[in-house]
């Protein structure tokens, strides 16, 4: 059927109809959908901070011939105690080698350890001492410190799951900010204040009046500044 033959069909169909036949067809079309917005892309989401439970361990290789601590491990020894108080851990392991090879010489090294947790101001009742089997395989094993602690932890990081060139949506690729997540559990003091808010401690009465004081008599009320403070006045 020519133009000329359609043009009195189409004057006869309301305009209704022409528009609803219109609609029809373009719903045949095979459209692909380019939205994102639904589509999460937060790095908080892919790494999020973790806080569970963890062991912390540090191990101390002991030859056969030695007696004591060396100056290393010893201030190995003083900063995993100032970890072990700051966690608010109950109790510090300390196991020793059973059977082996270096088995008198980790049992001075442990005695010398207990003893330098008590002057860094672990009690000895939050130290247990117990032996542990290190296996046939084990050549020098280590006396080994541990205590569980709670942590705040990410994934590990370095994960390519996906294409970094398929960039279609636009979207981050999977490791992106997985570094930033790690150090900002990493620099978290208790993780704990990651599950709620700390209570408020009570106010100090006495600072309140002698502030209050000093405002109705026209003083300053600012604390008294240190020496050691600068006052970028050059």
């Amino acid at each position: 059927m020519s133009a000329l033959a359609l043009r009195p069909v189409l004057r006869g169909l309301p305009l209704v109809g022409i528009l609803a036949g219109l609609a029809a067809l373009q719903g045949c079309a095979n459209l692909q959908d380019g939205s994102v917005g639904a589509i999460p892309d937060d790095y908080r989401t892919r790494h999020p901070i973790v806080v569970r439970e963890a062991t912390r361990d540090l191990d101390l290789f002991v030859s056969s011939a030695d007696t004591r601590l060396t100056l290393a491990d010893q201030t190995r020894v003083e900063e995993f105690a100032n970890r072990f108080r700051a966690s608010r851990a109950a109790v510090i392991r300390v196991q020793l080698p059973q059977g082996s090879l270096n088995g008198a010489a980790a049992r001075l090294v442990a005695d010398n350890v207990v003893r330098s947790l008590g002057r860094l101001g672990v009690a000895r009742s939050r130290v247990i001492v117990s032996p542990y089997d290190p296996g046939p395989m084990a050549d020098t094993p280590p006396v080994r410190l541990s205590f569980n602690a709670v942590v705040a932890e990410v994934e590990p990081c370095g994960r390519w799951p996906e294409d970094l060139g398929d960039t279609a949506q636009n979207r981050n690729y999977h490791n992106f900010g997985c570094a930033s997540q790690s150090n900002l559990a990493a620099q978290i003091a208790d993780p704990r204040d990651l599950l709620g808010p700390r209570g408020m401690s009570e106010i100090d009465a006495e600072r309140r009046t002698n502030v209050i004081g000093r405002y109705r008599a026209g003083q300053t009320t600012a604390s008294d500044r240190s020496r050691t403070e600068s006052t970028y006045d050059w």
